[in-house]
């Protein structure tokens, strides 16, 4: 177990957010707890979840997508940015599942035409309500800067990661993305990726066989392996972890968010598309 070195300043289902070393960082900790489970824990998914989380960020860090997290720390900790999250999550939708089948009445699986965007309003801990562009605009929880910002982060990650997990015989049903603002010096402002992203926060199905991954450690293993994060060998016998191995794993390192030389896009500045709702 490893022990916090900074005092603790919030804790979710699956993860607990730590004071930094610095002003302007956080230390992001990924627990075993199961989201939405009271009481279950499944051993060694916060590990998995780190180093997976870590990877997609700096893969859409290479494409351009400024996200929060700068480097990992141990097996269970990374260190990111301090920003500040919106009151909105979106979730990008490929394949009908979850409430989308239920609220359209749609088979589940159906590929939908096009990607759908949903935003959710967070009104509590883990309670989000589905809101419209139109209530984002009018209570102030975003303005139309931000939403053309987080639209095109969300049409890029979603094009990106669709090819990688496809690569890998994985659909990429949907996925929920945490945008965070940023301010800088002169007071641009910009839009990042936070939070996480893991199979705790996305729908993964296997292209052979359309099942979708289940909630246990074999199924966040399998993900991390085909991503090659984690070498196969490094699973024991019985579906635990080759101790060894794991505290030999490589740390990751975000270099693009560290290079203090680059820049990235503020939106202080962008024109806002023109809405087409009514």
């Amino acid at each position: 177990m490893i022990k916090p070195r900074h005092n603790r300043l919030s804790s979710g289902t699956t993860k607990t957010i730590f004071e930094g070393g610095e002003a302007d960082k956080l230390i992001l900790s990924f627990e075993d707890s199961q989201r939405g489970v009271e009481a279950k824990e499944i051993s060694g998914k916060g590990i998995l979840n780190n180093r997976i989380s870590a990877h997609l960020m700096t893969c859409l860090e290479s494409i351009g997508l400024p996200t929060h997290f700068l480097r990992s720390l141990n097996m269970r900790e990374q260190e990111v940015r301090k920003l500040d999250p919106m009151q909105i999550v979106f979730r990008v939708r490929n394949v009908a599942a979850g409430s989308l089948a239920d609220r359209i009445g749609l088979d589940e699986g159906t590929i939908l035409p096009r990607p759908i965007i949903e935003f959710y309003h967070k009104k509590n801990k883990g309670d989000y309500a589905l809101v419209t562009e139109d209530h984002i605009i009018a209570f102030q929880w975003g303005d139309p800067f931000e939403m053309e910002e987080m639209m095109t982060i969300a049409y890029r990650a979603n094009d990106y990661l669709n090819g990688m997990f496809a690569g890998i015989g994985l659909r990429l049903v949907d996925f929920q993305m945490e945008i965070g603002r940023l301010y800088g010096e002169y007071g641009e402002l910009y839009l990042m990726i936070m939070d996480e992203l893991s199979p705790d926060s996305m729908r993964l199905w296997d292209i052979k066989t359309n099942k979708p991954f289940a909630n246990n450690l074999e199924a966040y293993q399998e993900v991390a392996v085909r991503l090659g994060i984690i070498p196969r060998n490094m699973i024991a016998k019985g579906g635990g972890f080759n101790q060894e191995q794991v505290d030999g794993l490589d740390t990751i390192e975000n270099i693009l968010a560290n290079d203090k030389t680059r820049k990235i896009r503020s939106i202080t500045k962008l024109t806002p598309r023109k809405s087409t709702t009514r």
